[in-house]
């Protein structure tokens, strides 16, 4: 798991579940026996918002047998509705908002904030509404998955076949709910030691890692409220081997980076393919340089963290010596290739430098990279922390990261109906705590 920062649980709003089965005064029924509130959302709104919004119609229609209607403005009358949208993005909830129906002043320009409000006579012959407003793409997800969450869908549903429980009713009282910015920006997983067991299971059901496995992945990562991803990397290249797979990774709101040892959002299988000479900066900068300004720019479009810095072909030490003069000059190098590709102000451009294993040598001997760059720290391979951070180091704008390698040995029983997913080893988890401002990559 990829933590950039110490974690921060985002649970359910409270102990207490928010949908009854049972009417309440003022309560907003959701669902009765064979009727669903219809879902509103803009036309105009994120894709991955209409995607999420549809989520939400299918996780309805799981819970109760009835599926409810989908519309984008809001002409249709009903009594009870659920209109989904993000602040600034989608005409419906911006019309609220000037309406003095909701006041959004807690959560717009926030990092991934969302509100959750019953309102009474949103619009002309809808009687109540339940309003889910994001401060922006993945805040409108978040707060649309946490009602799945609510009504009994689990993140888990298909990954891991958790069952859903049948309900004939669903209420929602009159409530107010802002969920603010999390306490870690970046939070994620590393599909790490991917092969036997997860290469050979995606290539018999989606034909390999393409478009299709990673929609899955994307899913379970926004309902679980995670947001950041390294892909898999052994024999594999997630840009190259499926060109949907990093547009999509973008319209769903995943940030997209690479391993520890993959530099500049290209995998080391890209390299294979298409360098040539040595994987040496000393001796072959201009072709590195080169094809490290390839990959920024054809992804500068897409969120993304870049992973900067540099160690050896195969993910192996660079050199028996910790050349800090070298890796130094390299990172100024790929510094200066963001600024040229993606902004000019490269402290803008999400970047991290990962210490891994003789890497930290390099910051023990001295070595060390623009405060605008998280440094990721990363355990001993069996999960021992390495090192703790410093109040000084705590205080950096790019902030701080950690990952953690877990390593478990076990059998899954099939998925949704399917084939077995035999699970070799777990991959990794790593969060990130930066600075949480909205960048300009499409939040």
């Amino acid at each position: 798991m990829l933590l950039f920062g110490a974690p921060a649980a985002h649970g359910a709003i409270g102990d207490a579940p928010i949908v009854g089965d049972e009417p309440a005064p003022g309560s907003l029924a959701l669902a009765r026996p064979g009727a669903a509130a219809p879902k509103f959302a803009s036309a105009g709104d994120w894709p991955g918002v209409l995607r999420a919004a549809h989520d939400l119609q299918s996780d309805i229609a799981r819970v109760t047998g009835t599926a409810p209607a989908f519309a984008t403005d809001l002409t249709a009358s009903a009594a009870d509705a659920v209109i989904v949208g993000t602040v600034g993005r989608s005409a419906l909830i911006d019309g609220l908002v000037a309406g003095g129906r909701i006041d959004v002043r807690e959560i717009r320009g926030k990092w991934e904030s969302f509100l959750l409000q019953v309102v009474d006579n949103p619009a002309p012959g809808i009687a109540r509404a339940l309003v889910i407003a994001g401060s922006d793409k993945r805040g409108t997800i978040y707060g649309t998955y946490e009602l799945s969450e609510q009504i009994g869908v689990s993140p888990w549903y298909w990954w891991a076949d958790v069952p859903v429980r049948r309900r004939g009713s669903l209420y929602v009282p009159p409530l107010r709910h802002v969920e603010g910015e999390p306490a870690v920006k970046y939070r994620g997983i590393f599909l790490n030691d991917e092969a036997p067991a997860l290469s050979g299971w995606a290539k018999e059901r989606f034909g390999g890692f393409s478009h299709a496995f990673y929609a899955k992945v994307f899913e379970l990562l926004l309902r679980l409220r995670a947001n950041y991803l390294w892909p898999a990397m052994w024999d594999n290249a997630f840009n190259e081997d499926d060109t949907e797979n990093p547009r999509l990774a973008d319209e769903y709101g995943i940030v997209m980076g690479t391993s520890h040892h993959e530099p500049m959002l290209r995998a080391q299988k890209e390299w294979k393919r298409h360098g040539s000479r040595a994987w040496n900066f000393a001796d072959n900068a201009p072709e590195l340089t080169q094809f490290w300004t390839a990959g920024i720019r054809r992804n500068r479009d897409f969120e993304s963290v870049v992973t900067i810095g540099m160690r050896g072909d195969g993910d192996i030490p660079m050199s028996q010596q910790s050349n800090v003069d070298l890796l130094q000059r390299i990172i100024g190098v790929q510094r200066g290739v963001l600024a040229r590709e993606m902004n000019p102000d490269v402290a803008r451009v999400p970047q991290l430098w990962a210490l891994y294993k003789e890497v930290q040598d390099y910051f023990e001997k001295g070595m060390r990279v623009p405060d605008d760059v998280t440094l990721l720290w990363c355990d001993d391979n069996w999960g021992n922390i390495r090192r703790l951070r410093t109040e000084a180091e705590r205080r950096r704008p790019g902030g701080l990261a950690s990952i953690i390698i877990s390593t478990s040995w076990e059998a899954r029983a099939p998925t949704s109906g399917s084939t077995p997913i035999p699970w070799r080893r777990s991959g990794s988890r790593c969060t990130s705590r930066r600075n949480v401002t909205p960048n300009a990559s499409g939040s």
